[in-house]
């Protein structure tokens, strides 16, 4: 009812609402109902146009470019992975690269549409610039999240989702809210400097690519969030790195623009395109089980299958529920204010400690 009261139509408002709490199911809090409050105010702000329709302007029989107009980004991906799997029904791929968007949520949501088309899905986006590349103290790129689904015959979906940064910008905020020390190879200061203070991103600080600095394979991670970036604004016309705006309202505008918004780019593979489709999950679970028996450090719980922990968290989460912090509900019940909605039912599990 929130994102309908800010102007979305009803079927955009419950694509909105259920990325968002696919984050939460997830595990991935920064990236859900937290997200609330930061959409409102950039629609109060005209940074975002919530009655937006995407549309196709340009395309081919497996490809196609999407323009979303300023809408919800996760309206816009939606979009854009849905015509990226129309099209790889007919022609075996489907490719569809996007512009206009906006922070988009867990990108995992989008490559996991795949999976019910017996496909496999790609998603990626770039990002507000807050990451340096290797030997250079400018934030030029994003920390760009890459997620890829797989679909397996007897276990679960092989489901990749990570940022292409060595940490992400929420775990850096808490780090710095509760004056944590960060591990060393994380972030560096305005200087190009290694630094273990999180709160160096807000003197003019960076965070590291993944893997950190050279030696540790840094500029490797920087080629990873490059190639994210590039298919995500190049193929589309969307603003690239260092010109990619922010995904809230109170952080300016880039004063030069190179393109339209966010980019992201979606894939969709028909693996009988390759080769029969039992077959190929057969390989699948073939690959988990040979990676899941693999002899684990003495004292680690071993290989972790991609995307197995994540699908843990929300078991646990769709029965005992998704546990939010009193910030977060207040923040949610001030938009429910200020759009005439009811007050959410929810008192946060430390609240609830404090009464007993």
């Amino acid at each position: 009812m929130l994102f309908v009261r800010m102007g979305c139509g009803y079927d955009a408002a419950s694509t909105v609402a259920d990325v968002l709490v696919e984050g939460d199911l997830r595990g991935a809090s920064s990236h859900g109902v937290t997200r609330v409050k930061d959409y409102y105010q950039l629609v109060e702000a005209k940074r975002l146009c919530p009655s937006a329709v995407p549309e196709v302007v340009y395309q081919s029989p497996s490809t196609a470019t999407l323009s979303g107009a300023s809408a919800l980004g996760p309206v816009v991906a939606q979009r854009g992975m849905q015509l990226a799997i129309d099209k790889a029904r007919t022609a075996g791929t489907g490719w569809v690269a996007v512009r206009g968007s906006h922070h988009f949520g867990v990108a995992a949501y989008y490559s996991s549409m795949a999976l019910e088309a017996n496909m496999v899905g790609v998603a990626m986006s770039n990002g507000y610039p807050l990451v340096a590349p290797v030997f250079c103290t400018s934030r030029m790129l994003g920390t760009n999240p890459i997620s890829v689904a797989v679909p397996a015959l007897r276990h679960s979906p092989l489901l990749f989702d990570f940022s292409t940064a060595s940490i992400t910008r929420s775990r850096l905020l808490g780090a710095a809210a509760d004056r944590v020390e960060l591990p060393r190879g994380l972030v560096q200061d305005a200087l190009g400097c290694p630094t273990t203070d999180p709160s160096t991103i807000q003197r003019g600080g960076a965070i590291l690519p993944l893997g950190g600095d050279r030696v540790h394979g840094g500029h490797k991670g920087f080629c990873i969030g490059a190639v994210v970036d590039i298919f995500s604004s190049l193929f589309s016309g969307a603003n690239f790195g260092p010109f990619v705006p922010p995904p809230v309202s109170y952080l300016p505008l880039p004063s030069e623009r190179v393109g339209e918004g966010i980019g992201h780019f979606f894939g969709a593979i028909r693996v009988d395109a390759f080769r029969p489709e039992q077959e190929f999950r057969q390989a699948v679970d073939q690959w988990i089980e040979v990676f899941r028996t693999a002899k684990g450090v003495e004292g680690t719980p071993g290989v972790m299958i991609p995307g197995e922990q994540e699908q843990l968290t929300k078991d646990t989460r769709l029965k005992d529920g998704i546990p939010l912090s009193p910030q977060v509900v207040r923040d949610l019940n001030g938009v429910a204010k200020v759009l005439g909605c009811e007050p959410i039912p929810y008192t946060p599990d430390s609240e609830r400690k404090n009464e007993g």
